[in-house]
């Protein structure tokens, strides 16, 4: 399973879907890698055939990397998700095949954050019918049912990021925040935690999801949870759309329970632009729905490439594997007066003292060394003297545990 990978910059393949922002394109063409991309996701069989020969892998949140996409997956090093999302991607079994998995988690916060906001304002408008009565020649001017956000109370549901942020700018125009998390998360401003969903639930105005997408997550928005919401409440799904029952949603807007509701994503989701999208939450009354652009905005997309493609060069070029979402977070400088040598192994004993019998039997010094584990996988960083043999350093794959190995020059 073991695999050494030493070549030239030019000779490393990189494949980029779903049109991926051209700054990622530039920055890794110009430190001197070839880049190939896609406007679409693959489904699994294209990308296993796409896939061959591939050392760098870029999506966005459409394409699934599974087990065995990655079984198949002969030269791949690295995957990038050029996005906040990575449930899409297996990362136990990139782990297993000793491919880093990295994300953008930060660089589209404000877009997702904005986009909450402005959904909430019109929807306490009542703007999305208001707008589509106007578009057939009626005018329906009142203010029945109309109002503001100031002096409501925001239910967050998922405080990480995304949710804290919004926490901010929710009170900076006026609303009580109520957040519900399921780890410890440091209140901001006036914020108050309530220790259960359906405390938050009875309390708030508007409800706004942003929890991640593991799979324990499935439809924790149900029947159940939108009968114990405010009647006349707001409802918002900016997260992930497996979180949510959308059936359940479409009948508590039908029953007029809920008021008025935002979703960007859903359960299943066009590959493509060309693709029909079908939803029972389609023709609802004050229902918007978008698709899946809350991190759409020019400034996220060209941060998030900027970003990602960073961390895939810190990690090709000196093995950096900060902010890895599956590997053990190694923050490395660059190689100076040595060679770097990078071992991927499983997490079993006796890795490290096989690796420095084998460093020693091919005659290298060693001038600094570095291990990181986690309960998978562990990563040695050791940096050699320039005179050796780089013949010897065959007997480094066979290290039982060996992933992957890998040389800097």
């Amino acid at each position: 399973m073991g695999g050494r990978w030493s070549f030239p910059r030019s000779r490393m393949r990189m494949l980029l879907l779903e049109n991926i922002h051209p700054a990622a394109v530039e920055r890794l063409e110009e430190a001197g890698y070839t880049v190939e991309t896609m406007k679409g996701a693959l489904d699994e069989d294209d990308l296993i055939e796409a896939i061959k020969g591939v050392h760098v892998l870029g999506i966005r949140s459409k394409t699934t990397v599974s087990r065995r996409v990655l079984e198949q997956a002969d030269k791949l090093m690295a995957v990038a998700a050029f996005c906040i999302g990575t449930n899409q991607i297996d990362l136990d079994a990139a782990a297993d095949h000793g491919v880093a998995v990295f994300n953008a988690p930060y660089s589209n916060t404000r877009s997702v954050v904005e986009l909450a906001i402005g959904l909430m304002i019109v929807l306490m408008r009542d703007v999305p019918d208001k707008s589509a009565a106007m578009h057939v020649g009626q005018w329906n001017k009142s203010a029945t049912g109309s109002k503001e956000l100031r002096g409501k109370t925001l239910g967050i549901v998922g405080y990480g990021a995304i949710g804290s942020q919004l926490s901010v700018l929710a009170e900076n125009l006026g609303m009580r925040v109520l957040f519900h998390d399921l780890s410890e998360r440091l209140a901001l401003g006036n914020a108050r935690r309530m220790r259960s969903l359906d405390a938050l639930l009875a309390e708030s105005d508007v409800v706004t999801l942003h929890v991640d997408g593991r799979a324990e997550n499935k439809a924790i928005f149900a029947a159940a949870q939108f009968g114990r919401m405010k009647e006349g409440a707001l409802f918002l799904n900016l997260s992930r759309g497996h979180v949510v029952d959308v059936g359940a949603l479409a009948q508590a807007m039908g029953a007029g329970r809920i008021a008025g509701a935002a979703v960007d994503v859903f359960p299943e989701e066009p590959r493509t632009n060309a693709d029909p999208f079908e939803s029972p939450l389609q023709g609802l009354k004050n229902m918007i729905l978008t698709p899946h652009i809350g991190g759409s905005t020019e400034e996220a997309q060209e941060a998030i490439a900027e970003f990602a493609a960073e961390r895939l060069l810190g990690y090709l070029n000196r093995g950096d594997t900060t902010f890895s979402v599956n590997l053990p977070n190694v923050q490395l400088a660059e190689v100076s007066g040595a060679h770097r040598l990078l071992h991927i192994h499983r997490n079993q004993p006796g890795v490290l003292a096989e690796l420095n019998q084998a460093l020693a039997a091919a005659g290298l010094n060693i001038l600094g060394q570095h291990l990181k584990t986690n309960e998978r996988v562990g990563y040695v960083i050791t940096d050699v003297d320039r005179d050796y043999d780089r013949e010897a350093l065959g007997v480094l794959k066979a290290v039982p545990g060996t992933l992957k190995f890998r040389t800097l020059h």
